[in-house]
């Protein structure tokens, strides 16, 4: 943005806080001006006085000699200047408005900024005179071809109306409050700072950070609270309900340009598209030192160093079990404590013993080039019984399971103890696995330099009789007799659901809803989501179709076809039989299982990059 814009941008700014600060007069402290109007266009109350301010903005603009865009809280999203005012969608109109001749593009006049306003942040502080109350005020280049986003904001001003403080911000140049540079803090010690910021109810994480620091401050206002954090008034502010991007616009920008940090939950940069109805989740912190540690508390992260590891594999391909070799070397040579788990322990032996060991080395090598240059060179001179456990006496700080989604789910239903869990993908889908197998090492160093979080999925119990049964994805039931349907009885929390005839039932958690349940015509459920999904496989009627439950509930399954039975499996990999009139009880189990992330963003991505193969995607390629 040019100096001429700068300067158009700021006067108009200037001209809207003064103009909204004397209709303000008045208004504030008045009951009335808190009146409810209507839903504004971001779907929360508005009041008459987000009105007058909003009003004031948008006749500025209006008589503008040139054309904007604006985004604003409580009218949506308009195009405005030359005394015209158009509802529109930014979107659709940065996407699909391109004119279709050099002619007509040397013709149109684009709009030449876009302005995100909030025009009251802080409304029941001013109704009530409570002195926490501003506008926010970002400007944004208007991009080509492609929606806009946060990186576009260039400019960010602020007024706190209850003190006259004015904050401002041009990217590239720094941040300023009355004019003079700011300074956030510097602060590293939890229990010396003052928070600021927004949780939201079953927060369980954040108690550690809001019990640790020495204060806590909710005022009500994340324009002003974000701009606390750039002065260094706080040390830090979050907003885990979401704020909204016109909201933090403007702040972003002033905290980024004073020096202080702001980023997602996972510490990840927020780049949201601009937009009426668009959301993100705020963390920031004055110094990269305590906004690291309010993201690990916050991510339920603050894990003891890893002192011990077991390695586990699949022992049927000699890629896997010679590459697990190679992280025992490593780890050998980093001082950690490891196990192998005994059945890997036996092939090793069997390996190392084997007259053609070099042939078998060679042909791996070949066949698998991703590994190659980590087994050409293998040292076979270990005792690997010694360093031999069974999965069930395994009690180190993290296991390593190298192989698909069946090994890992083999390998969890044997733990006794609830041992964070990460999966090399040495299989075909390996869709609960956290990397591929040629980033291990790199993946392997971040984790013992404490980069990593810890994600919790729920397991089910499976009660049969006397026996009990854990699965992380589901639970099958079948006819044991195939091209041969059952009858079946659903009840949850003690009512009768769904009678139906079908081939079988699944009962996923959220973490199956990508596996078999998927397969079945099932929704794909985001592993934060405490539910349990019940697919008819192949039902009789047109009617039945897929449910989600509470993962709070019970779920019976009864059979009611006199001499026919069936056959349940957990995981695919443990097969009971089941009679008729007898019941399965599924609940979810006390016991979790926790995986090691490396990568923030896991479960979309991970849809993105496994599950799209022969879908519509490949159908349009191959079209």
């Amino acid at each position: 943005m040019n100096q001429e814009d700068i300067d158009i941008c700021k006067n108009i700014a200037t001209t809207v806080f003064e103009n909204v600060e004397k209709l303000l007069e008045g208004q504030v402290g008045n009951p009335k001006a808190g009146e409810f109007v209507k839903i504004g266009a971001d779907g929360t109350p508005t009041s008459y006085i987000d009105i007058i301010a909003e009003e004031e903005v948008i006749k500025l603009l209006k008589d503008a000699e040139f054309e904007s865009y604006l985004i604003s809280e409580e009218i949506g999203e308009l195009k405005l200047g030359k005394g015209k005012q158009e509802s529109i969608s930014l979107s659709e109109e940065l996407l699909n408005n391109e004119p279709k001749s050099k002619k007509e593009r040397e013709e149109q006049e684009k709009p030449r900024f876009i302005f995100l306003i909030d025009p009251l942040d802080g409304t029941s502080n001013a109704i009530k005179n409570i002195p926490a109350y501003g506008m926010s005020i970002a400007v944004a280049n208007v991009p080509e071809g492609r929606e806009a986003t946060l990186d576009d904001v260039q400019l960010g001003f602020v007024k706190n109306y209850a003190n006259g403080n004015f904050y401002e911000a041009i990217k590239g140049n720094g941040a300023k409050r009355n004019g003079e540079p700011m300074t956030p803090s510097s602060e590293t010690d939890l229990t010396k700072i003052s928070l600021g910021g927004f949780t939201k109810s079953k927060t369980l994480s954040v108690s550690k950070l809001v019990d640790t620091a020495r204060r806590m401050r909710v005022l009500g206002s994340v324009v002003l609270e974000l701009a606390y954090v750039a002065s260094g008034k706080y040390d830090a502010f979050l907003d885990l309900r979401g704020s909204r991007i016109i909201d933090i616009a403007a702040s972003k920008l002033i905290v980024e340009e004073a020096g202080a940090i702001v980023t997602d939950k996972y510490g990840e940069k927020l780049n949201s598209r601009l937009s009426i109805y668009e959301k993100a989740v705020v963390v920031s912190a004055g110094n990269p030192d305590l906004h690291n540690q309010i993201i690990k508390i916050i991510n339920n992260d603050e894990l003891e160093k890893i002192q011990s590891v077991a390695i586990v594999s699949r022992v049927d391909e000699y890629k896997s079990v010679l590459f697990s070799l190679k992280i025992f070397e490593t780890l050998l040579q980093r001082n950690m404590e490891t196990v192998i788990e005994s059945s890997l322990a036996e092939k090793l032996e069997e390996i190392k013993e084997d007259p053609e060991l070099h042939k078998i080395i060679a042909k791996t090598v070949n066949e698998t080039p991703e590994i190659a240059k980590h087994i050409e060179s293998l040292n076979f001179n270990y005792n690997f019984r010694d360093y031999a456990k069974e999965l069930n006496e395994l009690r180190t700080d993290m296991a390593i399971i190298l192989g698909g989604d069946g090994t890992l789910l083999r390998t969890q239903n044997q733990l006794t103890k609830e041992i964070p869990i990460f999966g090399i993908n040495m299989g075909t889908v390996g869709f609960l696995t956290e990397i591929e197998v040629e980033n291990t090492f790199e993946a392997l160093d971040a984790i013992l330099e404490g980069e990593w979080s810890k994600e919790k999925r729920t397991q089910i119990i499976i009660s049969h009789e006397n026996q009990t049964f854990r699965a992380l994805n589901e639970v099958v039931i079948m006819t044991a007799r195939p091209a041969k349907m059952l009858h079946y009885e659903i009840s949850v929390d003690g009512e009768v659901v769904e009678e139906l005839r079908a081939d079988g039932l699944i009962i996923s958690t959220p973490s199956g809803s990508t596996a078999y349940s998927m397969s079945a015509g099932g929704p794909i459920v985001d592993p934060k989501v405490g539910a349990f999904i019940i697919v008819p496989i192949c039902p009789y009627k047109l009617g039945v179709r897929p449910f989600v439950v509470s993962d709070g509930s019970e779920i019976r399954i009864k059979l009611l076809k006199r001499g026919k039975k069936a056959i349940f499996v957990m995981d695919g990999q443990i097969q009971k039989e089941v009679n008729y009139m007898e019941e399965l009880v599924i609940k979810k189990s006390e016991k979790d299982v926790y995986f090691m992330r490396i990568n923030k963003k896991y479960f979309y991505k991970k849809v993105k990059d496994k599950l799209n193969e022969g879908g519509l995607d490949s159908i349009n390629r191959v079209l």
